[in-house]
């Protein structure tokens, strides 16, 4: 999780040459997902038109940079029409006013997170009278170029601690898990193992996992295949919990 100003300002560094890209000059912000899609480059060879990184070609948000691939990452804006069109929205979130769908004035925001490896818009940190105070990107209803919309009883979702954002998002990849003793039918058991290959085929194993008797059934470093997931599923929901816990991609 970053925070919009530890995003802002950064190198921009090409993995293939070394080459410095330019800095992250802004955020573009897509108020329908509720993500940063975008990231304007400031350089001084990019005077006529507007350049940016698509938010999923960068490969790391790190301390001193953000890392991609090649320069062949970088586009021009003038040729991306929805990308210019993002941009043109200006939405910037922080220093906003937030308010519910009836109209009620609660706060304004802060500082906005995001996730630094999907560049989905975790929550916000918001003052609100005389405290701050975190609220997750659960409760937006539309993020606006004046106003940020949340829900009527967003007031009642309040966190303390903006480090409590990281767990109020589903992770889109968890893998679903059948319990032990869950009497499910046929067709939702084939369905919740299949999306378990899905999700799972092609990753690599980080470490050993061991079977039922404690035999390596699939080592470290070995690609995931389609049979040895389903050797994993046989072995039981723990075995599938470990291995789903131990994988990169």
């Amino acid at each position: 999780m970053k925070k919009s100003t530890q995003i802002s300002g950064l190198p921009i560094i090409s993995i293939l040459d070394g080459n410095q890209v330019g800095k992250v000059k802004s955020l573009v912000i897509n108020p329908d997902k509720g993500s940063v899609d975008f990231l304007t480059i400031e350089h001084e060879d990019f005077q006529v038109s507007v350049k940016a990184i698509p938010f999923k070609k960068v490969v790391g948000i790190g301390e001193y940079a953000v890392t991609v691939d090649s320069e062949s990452a970088v586009i021009d804006l003038n040729e991306i029409p929805i990308a210019n069109q993002l941009v043109n929205k200006k939405i910037k979130i922080t220093n906003t006013k937030v308010m519910t769908r009836k109209g009620e004035l609660i706060g304004e925001i802060v500082e906005y997170f995001v996730d630094q490896d999907t560049g989905h818009i975790l929550g916000m940190e918001l003052k609100v009278a005389d405290k701050e105070v975190a609220l997750s990107s659960e409760s937006v209803v539309t993020f606006g170029k004046d106003i940020v919309i949340v829900k009527e009883d967003a007031a009642s979702y309040f966190l303390n601690s903006v480090e409590e954002l990281e767990g109020k998002v589903e992770d889109e990849e968890t893998i679903p898990v059948i319990q032990e003793g869950q009497s499910l039918e046929d067709e939702e058991v084939k369905a919740l193992k299949y999306k378990q290959i899905q999700l799972l085929n092609g990753k690599k194993a980080t470490k050993n996992i061991l079977d039922k008797n404690g035999n390596v059934l699939i080592f470290e470093g070995t690609v995931l295949t389609t049979d040895l997931i389903e050797k994993a599923q046989e072995e039981g929901p723990s075995i599938v919990v470990e291995l789903s816990m131990n994988v990169e991609a």
